[in-house]
């Protein structure tokens, strides 16, 4: 079936769509990973998001029950260059094309993602209409540019979860502020020891404290900051006595609950090869990112520091808190499949929440 990506500057793309006939927008990004795409089109942060991979060849391993971060896709759409015809991999269960039908996912093939990937790097995301049709093309350009599914939305809404659930079964336990959580965020916990528990991301303090929890994280996420009112709120309450962890969005909300800002980028942080700088230790590492907003480095209060830097273009890739135990990373230390430079990230996180843990209990015993 003939299908269109409609870009809100006007500009037209050609190809195959997938599971048409359709007409759905959402915001036009791209992503520069080389592999990883199940996980990749599973990610809640996504939600929103009409994605193109810029890698010609997508699906030559097929897709199979290792590579989910949520059980179902919350992107709008897709656009690749070419799609894979055969898969080569023992533990794949479908082809991409497979994959994208039993989720019923809109995919437009054949077009050119170098040429979709200038427009977006030269004139910054924008709005997108895939369809099948073109009869009025002067309204579906309007819609695109309108972008009525996903500007001013708070999208956390539409990927987190309606109610708590537990994981693991380790001494301490760790909360997991759901706004689109990824399971390796949960796999990374769980394997080290922690007993996990999911919350919504609608989940007051007195909720979240009313579990005990020795430490909390706040995980990735959609959409714009600025718009989790609630859940910066919630926060500011949360981060004066609970150990603190955010990843991706989480970071993003930590910094806003300190009273710094965010800005949305012009075209983000999208690919598993971006190099971010320690400062602390001088170490470079390779990250996956997933992201359209920073922190602006310029807002941060007294006592909260810039703990990481992004080497391509300076942005802010990290936070840590002088005096409290906080630590917030803008990139994805628990990535999958890769690269895993920065798993270590967990364990700096759970070493300062047994600190945390021990210097209460010394002074609940009066010592």
């Amino acid at each position: 079936m003939v299908g269109y990506l409609v870009l809100a500057n006007g500009v037209v793309f050609d190809g195959e769509m997938l599971n048409g006939p359709v007409c759905v927008d959402g915001e036009a990004v791209f992503n520069t990973s080389m592999n990883g795409y199940q996980e990749i089109i599973t990610d809640p942060s996504y939600a929103g998001q009409i994605l193109t991979f810029t890698y010609p060849s997508v699906g030559n391993y097929g897709c199979g029950d290792y590579g989910f971060e949520s059980p179902y896709p919350a992107l709008r759409g897709l656009v690749i260059h070419e799609m894979a015809a055969q898969i080569d991999h023992y533990q794949s269960r479908w082809t991409l094309t497979e994959f994208l039908q039993r989720y019923r996912i809109p995919c437009l093939t054949g077009i050119d993602t170098r040429a979709l990937t200038r427009i977006l790097r030269s004139r910054g995301t924008m709005g997108a209409v895939l369809t099948t049709s073109l009869e009025e093309r002067d309204h579906i350009v309007g819609m695109a540019a309108r972008g009525e599914s996903w500007q001013g939305k708070d999208l956390v809404d539409a990927v987190t979860q309606a109610a708590p659930s537990c994981y693991g079964d380790g001494e301490l336990l760790v909360v997991v502020l759901d706004c689109g959580v990824k399971s390796h965020i949960l796999d990374a916990l769980t394997t080290r020891g922690c007993r996990v528990m999911v919350m919504p991301a609608g989940s007051s303090a007195d909720q979240i404290m009313a579990t005990v929890p020795d430490g909390l994280v706040l995980s990735n996420g959609p959409g714009d900051p600025q718009l989790c009112a609630g859940v910066v709120a919630q926060l500011r309450q949360l981060l004066p006595i609970v150990p603190t962890l955010g990843i991706c969005l989480g970071h993003q909300l930590i910094a806003l609950a300190a009273g710094a800002r965010t800005y949305k980028m012009k075209f983000g942080h999208r690919g598993g090869n971006h190099t971010v700088k320690d400062l602390r230790s001088g170490r470079c590492l390779v990250s996956a990112q997933n992201h359209g907003y920073a922190v602006d480095p310029a807002s941060l209060p007294e006592g909260m520091d810039v703990s990481f830097i992004n080497l391509n273009d300076g942005s802010v890739e990290g936070l840590v808190h002088r005096g409290r135990p906080i630590m917030s990373v803008q990139f994805h230390p628990e990535a999958a499949p890769g690269p895993h430079d920065s798993s270590y990230l967990f364990d700096q996180f759970l070493a300062m929440v047994r600190k945390q843990r021990e210097k209460e209990m010394s002074t609940a015993a009066g010592l």
